[in-house]
């Protein structure tokens, strides 16, 4: 696996650039939170300046995936909001793409994007759902899960099984065991706290995950929203005794890979 385990990092932590994306997207900052030194797939935060617009219709030769955590961008005349949600197949043709207020997203291609022709795609891996918030909650998404969860699941490739979903716990939670997952799995915490094996996650948070990694048990008082995204195929969970019992309030213990700050940023009132 390219990209390097990281367990977890705090956003808050990393530096906004302005030189990631320039001949993309011009005037747009972003943080790096992960990247594929082989094949230039990466997940980014964007920040997009107010008044931002397309200077000419766009396509790429990568897949796009954005998740919007404050202001609105406009696609193709239609508007997302806060939790507005798209996954962009490589080919797909931006015929506009501004933001009037501003914007700040999560961002993740799937190589090194660069501008390229309109191309045929699979309609079926093109979803745009510009509030989230109308997905509805599903239940119990495996007989094991600790009870007092909710998945909205926002996007599953027909072509790979790859997923992508919002989680929402309640506050008062914990779990006693370990979970392990066959595939890569990808988070960044959204809202709440999230008392886990590594530290205290707050808003912000990311981890990138490989397969096989033991993980947990975590807990919350105060409950959380996540979001989830897995490579590999779609995510199934293996449970397992806990090397370290679940504890309030753990210590700080991230597995970082050199480059990236180790110390945990202090709770921020926005996740990025």
């Amino acid at each position: 696996m390219a990209r390097p385990h990281i367990e977890f990092v705090q956003s808050q932590a990393l530096p906004w650039r302005e030189e990631a994306l320039p001949a993309l997207r011009p005037g747009v900052a972003a943080k790096t939170l992960s990247a594929d030194e082989e094949t230039g797939a990466c997940s980014l935060l964007l920040r997009i300046p107010a008044g931002f617009a397309l200077a000419a219709p766009q396509a790429l030769d990568a897949d796009e995936e954005v998740l919007v955590l404050d202001g609105d961008i406009t696609l193709n005349g239609t508007r997302f909001g806060p939790y507005g949600y798209a996954h962009l197949p490589a080919g797909f043709r931006r015929e506009t793409l501004a933001s009037d207020g501003g914007a700040v997203l999560l961002a993740f291609f799937s190589n090194a994007p660069h501008a390229a022709p309109e191309a045929p795609f699979d309609q079926a891996r093109l979803v745009t759902i510009p509030d989230a918030l109308t997905v509805p909650y599903t239940g119990n998404f495996h007989p094991e899960f600790p009870p007092g969860a909710g998945r909205k699941l926002l996007f599953t490739d027909p072509r790979t099984g790859d997923q992508s979903w919002i989680l929402g716990t309640l506050g008062l939670r914990w779990a006693e065991r370990s979970e392990v997952h066959p595939v890569v799995e990808e988070m960044y915490l959204l809202a709440g706290e999230v008392h886990g094996d590594r530290g205290v996650m707050r808003p912000g948070a990311y981890f990138w995950r490989p397969p096989q990694v033991a993980h947990g048990p975590y807990g919350s008082l105060t409950g959380n929203i996540y979001f989830f995204r897995t490579r590999g195929g779609p995510l199934s969970t293996a449970y397992v005794e806990a090397k370290r019992p679940f504890r309030w309030w753990p210590e700080h213990d991230p597995i970082l890979p050199p480059g990236l700050p180790a110390d945990a940023a202090p709770p921020a009132p926005r996740p990025w």
